[in-house]
């Protein structure tokens, strides 16, 4: 079966998003005041408004186009999200940052791995699913990226994707996992200490491919089922190749070599509660589910393990 989402950008009807943030990073904070702001609201169309009246810049504390970056990132991560009404708290919001929710202040690696895989699993945002997703290599200097993504636009014929946009897009995300150049914003970079972006000197960084020792157990087959259900959802097995190496699996999105990725597949009957087991039987090596969940038990299942009070 061909994957979804390495079919994305070659759909006719896919829109790209190069812009939204903007060019603020995600900062410290912010997804625990939009959160807060969203679930004080008594109606979604009130938590809409939070972010466009004349009181926004007040109640944030922060200039106006910082409250439309807040938005932007709050959304990416799914802390809240948009419905036909208006805006409202989303799970990650409410299983990470609620009254007794799992870490309120995104002190925990684990947090931000998934804060990580909202943004980068799905291809919403064109530059760091494709940079996860899609990018074959490990060094990089911007300069060739923004090419590659020209080129990519230019292939798929996307309207108003102009070079000076890309790279704005660009240098904002990597910032978010790496900080910025010649500032205290390492330091700042929420994402940072994941150490998916690393840079090597003033001009050149590389993907941090690893074993990914900080990954919980519990993120990992929360993702790896996330990605199941996208691609295959009414199948009982998944091979090693797609969880290790198609666009939008944790294999990739979480920069996890394959020989580590093998070493918790292994241990999946434990880690996933029996859900999951791994199979290796006549070279066929393949990951079988043993009883199905919907997501809310999968969720629900995920923060229990973070540890929500």
């Amino acid at each position: 079966m061909e994957h979804l989402q390495l079919q994305t950008f070659r759909q006719s009807e896919y829109r790209p998003c190069f812009s939204g943030h903007e060019t603020f990073p995600l900062r410290h904070g912010w997804l625990q005041k939009a959160y807060d702001s969203v679930a004080a609201c008594e109606t979604p169309a009130d938590g809409a408004r939070l972010f466009r009246d004349k009181e926004s810049i007040a109640r944030f504390g922060v200039g106006r186009n910082m409250v439309a970056s807040m938005r932007f990132w709050a959304l990416a991560t799914e802390v809240i999200v948009e419905t036909d009404e208006g805006v409202v708290p989303g799970w990650a919001g409410d299983g990470l940052l609620s009254t007794g929710g799992s870490d309120r202040y995104l002190e925990d690696d684990a947090s931000l791995w998934l804060l990580h895989w909202n943004i980068c699993s799905s291809p919403r945002l064109t530059t760091p699913y494709w940079l996860f997703n899609e990018f074959s290599g490990a060094a990089f200097l911007r300069k060739e990226l923004t090419g590659e993504l020209m080129r990519l636009s230019n292939a798929r014929q996307w309207a108003r994707v102009s070079e000076t946009t890309v790279e704005r897009d660009l240098q904002c995300h990597i910032r978010n996992y790496a900080g910025g150049r010649g500032s205290n914003e390492v330091s700042e970079a929420v994402l940072a200490e994941l150490g998916l972006i690393v840079p090597m000197d003033r001009q050149r960084s590389r993907l941090g491919r690893g074993t990914q020792a900080s990954l919980p157990p519990a993120v990992f087959g929360f993702a790896l089922e996330e990605f199941w259900d996208c691609i295959a959802a009414d199948q009982e097995t998944l091979s090693f190749e797609s969880a290790a190496y198609a666009a939008g699996s944790p294999g990739r999105v979480f920069l996890i070599e394959p020989d580590a990725l093998l070493g918790r597949l292994e241990r999946l009957e434990e880690t996933s509660g029996g859900c999951l087991a791994w199979s290796e039987t006549a070279g066929l090596r393949q990951i079988i589910r043993l009883k199905r969940t919907d997501r809310e038990q999968r969720i629900a299942a995920l923060f229990a393990a973070l540890g929500v009070t």
